[in-house]
């Protein structure tokens, strides 16, 4: 398949303390199989949509417990420049571009809000084998209370341009490689409690967004947001059952009209 463009999400995964646990909940919530898991590789476990790489699980590494979260990865055709452009912007690297066998080259980062996202420059591995169809990564979203932060770091770090939402009620940014948006930047409200750090939220598609928050309810799982209708379509946010968060939207079922977008040099 082909390798995503710098700047593209192209890779999901999440630490769990309870592995098993979380391919139980994931597998039922979003239809999610698993592969064998890799002990070369601290156990990580890929997740599958209809036969297709979507995600993966993994344990932490000792001294690594703690609350689960979702990291979304950056493509990046250099992943050691990419990490001098964080650190040049303002930005943390909180782990050293690192290769992985022939898979690729992965590493961590905290842009100058606090958000914490990954980049990787693709091997063997090039990222997502399908996004937006149920089971699949669709969308991420920076949710931050400092906006002026992400809005400058992103497009120093990527080749990203980028677009306001005109919305007196909502301060909301989309960011695109190209003709193609990839991200959406939200100013927090006071709805989000104080201590809850900025953080980049993932959508997973699914085919009936009130069916996938009454079985992620089932296991343990707590909706944080709707489920509420938009012009992109019917999403909900969810944190699963070890607390990290996440989103699932249906793109088929739209309601309303797409929003005026003004473009910010």
């Amino acid at each position: 398949m082909a390798v995503y463009p710098e700047g593209k999400p192209c890779w999901a995964d999440a630490m769990f303390s309870d592995v098993e646990g979380a391919k139980t909940f994931y597998g039922d919530v979003l239809g999610w199989t698993f592969g064998e898991s890799s002990s070369e590789y601290g156990n990580y476990t890929q997740a599958y949509a209809d036969g297709k790489a979507v995600a993966a699980v993994v344990p932490p590494m000792p001294g690594q417990e703690g609350h689960s979260a979702w990291c979304l990865y950056f493509a990046s055709p250099d992943a050691a420049a990419t990490a001098r452009k964080i650190r040049d912007n303002g930005g943390e690297v909180l782990m050293e571009p690192m290769q992985v066998g022939d898979f690729g080259t992965m590493a961590l980062a905290r842009e100058p809000s606090g958000a914490v996202f990954g980049v990787w420059q693709p091997g063997v591995h090039k990222g997502f084998e399908a996004t937006a169809v149920p089971g699949a990564y669709c969308w991420a979203e920076v949710f931050t209370r400092e906006p002026e932060k992400p809005d400058a770091f992103f497009p120093a770090v990527f080749p990203l341009t980028a677009q306001q939402i005109e919305d007196e009620a909502v301060d909301f940014r989309i960011f695109s490689v190209g003709e193609d948006a990839v991200l959406g930047r939200m100013k927090m409200t006071d709805d989000f409690p104080p201590e809850v750090p900025s953080f980049i939220n993932v959508y997973f598609t699914v085919e009936d967004v009130d069916a996938a928050v009454a079985k992620a309810a089932e296991h343990g799982g707590i909706l944080r947001f709707g489920p509420m209708d938009s012009p992109f379509g019917r999403f909900a946010a969810l944190s699963d059952p070890q607390g990290a968060s996440f989103a699932v939207i249906d793109i088929e079922t739209t309601q309303g009209e797409l929003p005026k977008l003004t473009d910010v040099s």
